[in-house]
């Protein structure tokens, strides 16, 4: 048994996912293998005090999330690991040009995802030409952090360290929230419950340590995530019904002619209707954002979809973030369908 086990494992490792695998796992040994104890460069008189400082809100923040919000944190962020590079990973996503279904992949434990990262660039944008020659949407986009779901204790990394304070406490409160719960094959439920979590820890973080201009600011973030969370929604449900319009393969070339449309549509509603509602997102940044491919779309989707119905449970909880927390992933935990068992919850549709 020991030996067909072996022999499956180095057989799994000779496959694609095997491989990228492989890589990630080497790349993370790198990474831990740098590591440092956060609170020994702290103490450390050659440290500037601006990181300093940003150390000491890592620190806090995952305190925070550890004493009030009950976030299994572990030793997450404990440690900090400095790259040669501004970038962390690139991210891909793929989908399907007439239809919204996205290009997914598979793998153990988390089951299958929607996006891949990668630590080797070329290597990302390798696939996304690959994908693109396949006749799929494509969508590359640099992440300065990730999470390893609890399996190591996941160090700070210096591209996340260059985030401001307030996104900042809330990449740490948001990635922690995944070392408590992550459900296999359920990124979008996933991302956007722990986009969630960390906007509004980092606004309940800054209030209790005084700071009410940050958490005026973390609050005024969180309200532009819900805007462009149904602005994405709005999008996606005006390309199903253009889609669900000209059914068959006959019809393909109609179906691309009119999502043309649509994009064409959304975006004149961001610039003209949604951006002078939004508090911190910037002009340029707004004018940056793709909407032009259904890759670029679901991508979006992945991290802000139905956020408004977390804030209902927290409002359902008295605002206690605490309590929400343990409510969604009561309810979420063992159904086949989160979103559907949190509406139940809500007694909505």
């Amino acid at each position: 048994m020991a030996l067909a086990a072996v022999g499956a494992l180095v057989v799994f490792l000779l496959t694609p996912t095997g491989c990228y695998l492989s890589r990630a796992g080497w790349e993370e040994a790198k990474i831990l293998a740098g590591r440092r104890e956060i609170v020994r460069i702290v103490e450390d008189r050659r440290t500037d005090p601006a990181t300093r400082s940003r150390l000491q809100l890592v620190l806090a923040a995952r305190g925070f999330a550890a004493d009030s919000l009950m976030l299994r944190t572990g030793a997450s962020f404990t440690t900090y690991s400095h790259l040669d590079r501004d970038t962390l990973v690139l991210v891909v996503s793929g989908a399907y040009r007439d239809r919204l279904e996205p290009y997914t992949w598979w793998f153990p434990i988390v089951g299958r995802v929607p996006y891949k990262g990668f630590f080797d660039f070329s290597a990302a944008l390798d696939l996304a030409r690959d994908l693109e020659r396949r006749g799929f949407d494509t969508y590359v986009r640099p992440s300065a952090a990730f999470s390893t779901l609890g399996w190591f204790n996941d160090p700070l990394l210096s591209t996340t360290l260059r985030l401001d304070s307030i996104n900042l406490a809330n990449t740490v409160i948001h990635e922690v929230t995944h070392n408590t719960f992550f459900k296999a094959g359920e990124a979008v439920f996933n991302e956007s419950f722990a986009n969630f979590v960390g906007a509004r820890g980092a606004a309940m973080f800054f209030r209790g340590r005084g700071d009410t201009l940050a958490a005026a600011w973390a609050d005024a973030d969180w309200g532009d995530d819900k805007l462009m969370g149904a602005f994405w929604a709005s999008t996606y449900r005006a390309l199903d019904s253009a889609y669900k319009a000209h059914p068959g393969d006959s019809a393909r070339a109609t179906r691309l002619a009119v999502r043309d449309t649509v994009y064409a549509r959304a975006r004149t509603h961001l610039l003209t209707d949604v951006a002078p509602r939004l508090r911190t997102i910037s002009a340029d940044r707004l004018a940056r954002i793709r909407i032009d491919n259904n890759a670029a779309l679901l991508a979006r989707r992945i991290y802000l979809t139905d956020l408004e119905l977390f804030d209902r449970v927290w409002e359902r909880e008295g605002r206690n973030l605490r309590l929400t927390i343990e409510r969604v992933i009561a309810l979420a935990k063992d159904a086949k369908d989160p979103y559907a068992a949190v509406k139940a919850w809500l007694g909505e549709p």
